[in-house]
């Protein structure tokens, strides 16, 4: 490996192993939940990432034990007190998913433990899923007083309007079985394996003719690229909406004073 690329900071760190780029979701102290500069980190590294003439592939992990437990509860805080935050966090999650979608490079997503809320959206946005054995899904967003807008919306192009609408609905915890069977996740993986079988996986993406391998990504991922301004939007919208909301307010009090 490599050292860091990009400049990103602490919080998101990408390194290359030859053709392929390994992002690494920083923050093990706190299950890697995104903090402010977590957040503009995962909004500008997908375009970073097409820029990158030498890069062919790109992996997706988190350090330590969880993949990524969602937005930190002190992030949340901040953008209930501020307007502009909102405004300037939603910008950033339009930017995250756009950027996911559009994306020119195969995304294998290495889900090496809890994968929650902004995790669990990250995880399903990349185009193919290993999850270990010990490791889940879930979008609790809802029980948070807000809506999913940062991905939520991707879930029914993957495991079907009626199912998206229970686990969106509940905030359920997903196993990896689970996953797979409906549609979220590609595989199961021993946990001692996972990022072998990840990176083995993107070498051999990294292998595939990258013009013909980035215009079928395109070509795939149009069935997403018309609900950008159509579902997804919508639903940023009311996450812009409900993040000012009494209910969001008192779920993000109750959260911290546990």
């Amino acid at each position: 490996m490599s050292d860091a690329l990009y400049g990103l900071g602490d919080e998101l760190i990408v390194t290359a192993d030859g053709p392929v780029r390994v992002v690494r979701l920083n923050r093990p102290d706190h299950l890697n939940g995104a903090n402010r500069p977590m957040h503009q980190s995962l909004a500008r590294v997908w375009d970073l990432l097409g820029a990158d003439t030498d890069a062919r592939a790109v992996i997706v992990t988190g350090t330590g034990s969880a993949f990524s437990a969602g937005g930190d509860f002190e992030y949340m805080q901040e953008n209930i007190d501020g307007e502009g935050m909102r405004a300037q966090t939603i910008a950033e999650g339009r930017a995250i998913i756009q950027g996911m979608v559009r994306c020119p490079l195969p995304i294998v997503a290495a889900v090496n433990g809890p994968a929650v809320g902004l995790g669990c959206s990250i995880a399903v946005l990349c185009d193919l899923v290993l999850m270990s054995d010990d490791s889940f899904l879930a979008d609790p967003h809802l029980r948070m007083g807000l809506v999913p807008g940062d991905g939520g919306m991707v879930w029914p192009a993957l495991a079907g309007l009626s199912r998206a609408k229970e686990y969106l609905f509940l905030g359920s915890r997903i196993t990896p079985e689970k996953a797979v069977e409906l549609g979220l996740a590609s595989r199961v993986v021993a946990p001692a394996q996972l990022m072998a079988e990840a990176v083995s996986l993107a070498h051999r993406l990294a292998q595939v003719p990258p013009a013909a391998l980035r215009q079928t990504k395109t070509a795939l991922n149009a069935y997403l690229e018309v609900q950008l301004d159509g579902a997804f939007e919508s639903a940023l919208t009311g996450e812009l909406e409900s993040m000012g909301s009494v209910e969001h307010r008192q779920a993000v009090a109750k959260a911290r004073a546990q």
